[in-house]
């Protein structure tokens, strides 16, 4: 006899039900949820993400067509105007690392908006300066949302479904090169036809864009892994940091061996050495060095210092040379914004191979993907030296195929270093050891600024220009000397990335 809410099983799969009155309901079985089905692809998600970080790789460049007018506009004497770059680097590298940890602490989501309001204010800050402190202060506060692409890389591990990972990351990744290349001809068209406030007037706009599209797509369900933030170790941090990268971008100016450089440099190591040991003995340090320390993270770091070099070399290079003037070895006689868009293409090609990055990772592995873009990286620069040293001339076709294939390299390389290190850390890690990653990329640049704009300065002789003044320029003898070295850092990258253990194929199939 059936009672009231009894279900009976028939044969066929579907379920019965006899009610009071005496009739019955019968309704198919419905399959339980499966729990390993893939959630859908946030795509908007990623373009929104991507564009903060196309906002924060702008930030880098715009800057550029600015530099020789800043003393004018600023009032300011043209040795201190220059730390409208140094203190966006100093603040950058700090943030970087800082940003991750407390990505991973109280959510990357957070982490992202804060990072990106901070880019708006300090843009209006210097859309409104009339001064240098005011400008400078602008510019540091746009200097503490660079970690937004390393807190991007990583609240996408959290969002999108791990077959489409890879060409996820590798797009956020690419977002560097994507604004770096396109930094320049906006910037000096904006500057050039409007004014310098509009400039940064756009920057706000495009943060503020950003900021709102993240918090209405970006819906992160990581459950933030909380504690307590060590503010010794980020105090620790930050000296150490300072004290590497002050001397490397003020080292020429200063003089390589004036005592405030080699006591910064001395005093680096000193506080690295002191700060190592104080992380080591904490409960909860902001940085897990016994992580970092392992194989894998440790030599995806190294050879990520060595991509940095070979990539900010050829925005160094590049540029000088292709507004030379013509009267000059090897100078093209292009102006900023013309030589701009001829290395603007780079960006794209970037783009495009850092889906290439996410096919390869999948097949071959990340490490390898990390090799072969080095060793692409390096025949860019063997182009470029094959070039300037042979006795043909050089084109300003020739220097887009260099940039473009150095853009190839790159973006293959810098899609795999956030594989590499995700496939070697937990959820709760994974904000923290993209902010170092991210910091070792920056060290890469800043060495590769000291180290390639010594050269050049170093070669520097002086030519006649069309209003009968004279200019200083690089000779064939620098651009080759800093050329080699980074070619020597391309060779170096590929080498460490094929010591990285072999973590076996990946899952993950790009789109």
């Amino acid at each position: 006899m059936c009672t009231i809410d009894e279900r009976n099983q028939r044969d066929d799969g579907v379920t019965s039900r006899t009610d009071a009155d005496g009739t019955t309901d019968s309704a198919p079985d419905l399959p339980p949820p499966d729990p390993t089905a893939e959630k859908p692809h946030p795509r908007l998600a990623v373009a929104v993400l991507c564009l903060a970080g196309i906002v924060v790789a702008l930030m880098q460049t715009i800057i550029v067509p600015l530099i020789p007018q800043l003393p004018a506009l600023l009032h300011a004497d043209a040795s201190d105007t220059t730390w409208a770059i140094t203190i966006t680097l100093l603040l950058g590298a700090v943030a970087t690392p800082i940003g991750g940890r407390i990505g991973d602490m109280y959510g990357k989501r957070l982490a992202i908006l804060v990072s990106l309001g901070f880019v708006a204010a300090g843009s209006v800050a210097c859309a409104v300066a009339t001064s240098l402190p005011l400008f400078i202060i602008g510019r540091g506060l746009q200097g503490l949302g660079f970690g937004i692409v390393a807190l991007g890389i990583s609240v996408m591990r959290d969002i999108v479904p791990p077959r489409h990972l890879g060409s996820s990351v590798g797009t956020m990744s690419a977002s560097l090169g994507i604004g770096g290349a396109l930094g320049l001809p906006v910037a000096a068209l904006i500057a050039q036809h409007v004014s310098w406030h509009a400039l940064f007037w756009s920057c706000a706009g495009a943060a503020t864009l950003a900021g709102v599209g993240v918090a209405l797509t970006v819906r992160s369900t990581a459950k933030p892994s909380g504690g307590r933030f060590d503010a010794l170790g980020a105090l620790g941090l930050t000296v150490l940091l300072v004290c590497l990268l002050l001397p490397l971008s003020k080292g020429a100016e200063w003089g390589w061996s004036a005592p405030l450089t080699l006591g910064l440099f001395a005093g680096f190591l000193v506080s690295l050495g002191v700060w190592v040991l104080v992380e080591l003995r904490r409960d909860s340090p902001l940085i897990d060095l016994r992580i970092l320390g392992k194989r894998p993270l440790l030599l995806t770091n190294l050879a990520s210092i060595a991509t940095g070099f070979a990539f900010y070399a050829m925005q160094l290079i590049p540029i000088q040379l292709l507004m030379a003037p013509t009267n000059s070895p090897d100078g093209f006689g292009y102006d900023m914004v013309h030589a701009s868009l001829i290395l603007a293409p780079s960006g794209l090609v970037m783009f495009v191979f850092s889906h290439i990055s996410g096919r390869i990772n999948a097949v071959f592995g990340a490490r390898i993907s990390l090799a072969l873009g080095a060793v692409i990286i390096g025949i860019g620069y063997v182009i470029f030296i094959v070039g300037i040293a042979g006795p043909w001339d050089l084109t300003w076709i020739h220097m887009m195929v260099i940039a473009c294939c150095i853009g190839a390299g790159l973006g293959i390389a810098y899609s795999a270093m956030p594989a590499l290190i995700m496939q070697s850390v937990s959820v709760e890690q994974t904000g923290e050891s993209n902010g170092v990653n991210a910091l070792m990329r920056i060290i890469g640049t800043s060495t590769a600024a000291a180290a390639v704009g010594m050269l050049l300065t170093w070669s520097m002789i002086s030519v006649p220009v069309a209003d009968g003044t004279a200019i200083e320029v690089p000779t064939a003898e620098g651009y080759l000397w800093a050329s080699a070295i980074a070619l020597v850092m391309s060779a170096i990258a590929a080498v460490v990335a094929f010591a990285i253990p072999a973590h076996g194929r990946s899952t993950e199939t790009p789109v």
